[in-house]
């Protein structure tokens, strides 16, 4: 087991392993969002209260999850590279970081959006909506960073350092509507205790959860694949990786 992790830290081993999941990760991915789609969609009723315009919670519930989880998963990157100094773990936080953003800000979009008609405005300086669009501007940071210094292994680490510093955001953004007054509703899906959302709404809520996950996981090894292929592309075996698809 031990072998198989160190060889998994090879960018060459990964790139290899990374290229055989990704065409089963994509097909299951599509799988995932047409039934979850399907059931949010179609085959959930209406809510009570806000009637149709609740199923963007479909696409705005897993977003804000994602984009939290994905934070957390670059600082755990990060916290190992400086450690223990893995490349890999650079590799997979770069490449991780566009799609942290691109979640973070459907997370804000889709928020606005439903807000409008149930608060009547598009923003307000709610706890969790702020927090969250600190967020954005930490993965923000992290790409500038990581673009803005020429010397790669100096970026890398100045980017895991506002990793680190910027998960305490994290318990902030999932806490806030429990430790401030917030127009953001609090918890209904962890509540399984007394739950606060009706299995037909819960059921395709937890199946587009884990598409997005699925999602995540396959464009991260694609992306992941590319930035392996740039930084090495002066090693022997990315060249004859080249050169045999040439021939």
């Amino acid at each position: 087991m031990w072998d198989w992790f160190h060889r998994l830290g090879s960018p060459k081993y990964f790139y290899g392993f990374a290229g055989a999941l990704v065409p089963w990760l994509a097909g299951l991915c599509v799988i995932l969002f047409a039934v979850g789609l399907y059931l949010g969609l179609v085959i959930a009723p209406s809510d009570y209260q806000q009637g149709d315009s609740y199923r963007i919670i479909f696409v705005h519930v897993p977003s804000a999850w994602m984009s939290m989880f994905v934070y957390v998963l670059m600082a755990i990157f990060a916290a190992i590279g400086l450690i223990w100094r893995v490349k890999l773990t650079a590799i997979l936080a770069t490449a991780s970081a566009p799609i942290g953003a691109s979640f973070t800000f459907l997370a804000l979009a889709t928020g606005s959006i439903w807000g409008k008609p149930m608060w009547g405005t598009w923003w307000v300086w709610d706890a969790r909506l702020t927090s969250e669009l600190i967020l954005f501007f930490l993965y923000l940071g992290f790409i500038a960073l990581q673009t803005a210094i020429p010397d790669r292994q100096t970026a890398w680490r100045a980017a895991s350092i506002l990793l680190l510093v910027g998960v305490v955001n994290i318990p902030i953004i999932h806490y806030s509507v429990d430790w401030w007054y917030t127009l953001h509703q609090p918890a209904t899906i962890t509540k399984f205790d007394t739950p606060s959302i009706h299995l037909s709404m819960l059921i395709p809520l937890l199946i587009m959860a884990v598409a997005f996950k699925v999602f995540y996981i396959t464009v991260l090894l694609s992306r992941a694949r590319a930035e392996i292929l740039d930084r090495e592309r002066k090693t022997h075996w990315v060249q004859d990786l080249v050169r045999s698809e040439q021939i």
